[in-house]
């Protein structure tokens, strides 16, 4: 019984003990990381397609802001295309001049004589009938005021009715991405922000079980050499004998 006091110290010992309580990442600290870190992938990939698609296009649009422009004449054009051309004119209010209407600017790239172009592949009949009631619900129009975006670089006798790519359309893009960008980097603050307080807590642990180790150690010092004064009891023996 007398190594009981020193036995007891080895077993507290601070070294067994930071050893027994140091802190390990868990699968699921692992898997919060490994998915943090995917969705800050994914949002700066999808800011590179939005950047390129939408964000670009806005922001190097050649279509001004939205003025007046008063209905002057629509035509209906047989022969100039494979299908039906629909001409529709306008007058600029702002600038004075003439130009030719379109419905938005990937209308003027892909057919910039004509306001109409038909989706689908339809017979030359109903390719007619279509054009002639857009036709007239154009001349129903005449003399009115719409609303238009006038070119400011290339189509200097173009209008269009509606700009696709807006700088308001750029934002709400963008909103996705910053969110998954955002949710990625709070998702892994967080599993190193409880990973970091818990190595703080094993190592206050740590330093208060090595203050009470020290202190066993120096009682079963003092209880070894307090046991072995002659004429002392012998711990050993037996308190019956």
């Amino acid at each position: 019984m007398q190594y009981s006091a020193s036995s007891q110290w080895r077993r507290n010992r601070p070294g067994e003990k930071a050893k027994a309580q140091a802190p390990v990442s868990s699968v699921g600290e692992e898997r919060a990381i490994l998915l943090g870190f995917t969705m800050i992938a994914f949002s700066i990939l999808m800011y590179f397609v939005v950047g390129i698609v939408v964000v670009k296009p806005s922001f190097h649009s050649d279509w001004g802001e939205a003025t007046n422009c008063s209905l002057i004449k629509a035509e209906l054009l047989m022969g100039l295309t494979s299908y039906p051309c629909l001409q529709v004119f306008v007058d600029i209010t702002a600038f004075g001049r003439r130009a030719r209407l379109h419905y938005d600017e990937v209308v003027v790239n892909l057919n910039p004589e004509c306001f109409y172009t038909p989706k689908s592949q339809q017979n030359k009949s109903e390719l007619v009938e279509e054009a002639q009631k857009i036709t007239e619900f154009w001349l129903s129009k005449q003399g009115q005021v719409v609303r238009c975006h006038p070119s400011m670089g290339r189509h200097p006798e173009d209008v269009i009715l509606n700009r696709r790519y807006t700088l308001h359309l750029a934002l709400q893009c963008l909103v996705w991405p910053s969110l998954m960008l955002f949710g990625g980097g709070l998702l892994v603050g967080l599993v190193k922000l409880t990973q970091c307080l818990a190595h703080l807590c094993t190592e206050i642990n740590t330093r208060e079980g090595g203050e009470g180790g020290q202190a066993m150690l120096t009682q079963g010092k003092l209880y070894h050499l307090l046991s072995c004064r002659p004429g002392s009891p012998s711990i050993e023996q037996d308190p019956g004998s």
